[in-house]
C-alpha cells in the first residue's frame, strides 16, 4: 500500500467534537484503485464522555458529514467505541475493514488492543456480507456498465475469498490477486483506466468477461465458505465488553 494520505485526513480527525480511538482511510484509496477525483473516505471510531452516556442528554453514537474541503470530496464517518464493538460481533466486513487498514490517520492503545481483537471476531458468516455486497455492486454495473462498480465487485468477492481461506483481512485487490492466485489479466488495464477516469464505461466484450468471472468467483467464495475452518461465532465478546467497560472507568 503505497498511497500517501494527505495532511486534510489528520486535520478533519482532529476536528473531531471527541477524542478519536482511531481513523483509518477506507474506500477506493483502500482497495488499491483510487482515481484522481476519487472521495476521501475517513472512517473512526470515538469517545463520549462519561456525562453523555449516563445522563438525560446523550451523545451520538454516530457522526457522518460529507462535503469539499480544499479540492477534495470528504466522507467521514465516525462510530462511538461502544456501537463500533457491537458492530464488531456481527459479520460486518465493513467495521473490520475500517479496523485493520493500513492506512492509519490517528491511533492509540485502544486501538491496537482492538485489532488484538479482530481475529476472534470472524467468522465463516462474514461470507454472507461479501457475497451481499458484491451482488449489490453487480447490480449496479448491470444497470450501469462502469469500470468502478466491477472493480468493487471483484474486490469484494477476492476479500472474502482470502478471509475464508486464511481469517486474515486484504482489500487491494491487486495484492488480492495474486494472494488469491486467479486469472484476471485485465485488472491492471482496469485500474489504469479507473484512475484515469472515475466513470470510464466498460465495453461490451469486458462486460461477457467479467460476468464470468464474477460467476466463477462468486462460487469459489461460497466453496471456501463451505470449507472454512473460521467458527460460525465470534469468541471476543466478553473481551470487547470489558474493553468498553475499562475504558468508561478509566
Amino acid at each position: 500500500m503505497t498511497y500517501q494520505i494527505p495532511p486534510l485526513a489528520a486535520e478533519v480527525v482532529a476536528g473531531l467534537p471527541y477524542p478519536a480511538v482511531f481513523a483509518t482511510i477506507s474506500g477506493s484509496h483502500l482497495y488499491g484503485f483510487a482515481s484522481a477525483d476519487s472521495d476521501l473516505d475517513v472512517r473512526a471510531v470515538h469517545l463520549l464522555p462519561l456525562a453523555e452516556l449516563i445522563g438525560l442528554r446523550t451523545g451520538p453514537e454516530t457522526l457522518q458529514s460529507s462535503g469539499v474541503r480544499d479540492g477534495v470530496d470528504l466522507d467521514v464517518v465516525s462510530h462511538e467505541l461502544a456501537k463500533f464493538c457491537r458492530l464488531l460481533l456481527r459479520p460486518n466486513g465493513y467495521v473490520l475493514e475500517q479496523l485493520l487498514s493500513p492506512l492509519v490517520v490517528a491511533t492509540s492503545d485502544l486501538h491496537a488492543q482492538l485489532v488484538a481483537a479482530a481475529p476472534g471476531c470472524m467468522t465463516r458468516y462474514h461470507s454472507h456480507h461479501y457475497l451481499g455486497f458484491a451482488r449489490g455492486q453487480w447490480q449496479q454495473f448491470e444497470r450501469e456498465p462502469k469500470i468502478k462498480p466491477a472493480l468493487y465487485t471483484l474486490r469484494v468477492l477476492l476479500t472474502g475469498i482470502h478471509l475464508m481461506r486464511t481469517g486474515e483481512i486484504e482489500c487491494d485487490l491487486s495484492t488480492l490477486v495474486a494472494l488469491v492466485g486467479v486469472d484476471l489479466p485485465y485488472v491492471p488495464d482496469l485500474i489504469d483506466r479507473k484512475a484515469r477516469a472515475e466513470k470510464e464505461p466498460a465495453e461490451a466484450d469486458l462486460r461477457h468477461r467479467l460476468q464470468k468471472d464474477v460467476d466463477r468467483l462468486t462460487a469459489l467464495l461460497e466453496q471456501s465458505r463451505d470449507e472454512s475452518r473460521l467458527p460460525d461465532r465470534p469468541s471476543t465478546g466478553e473481551t470487547l465488553h470489558r474493553l468498553v467497560v475499562e475504558t468508561r472507568l478509566a
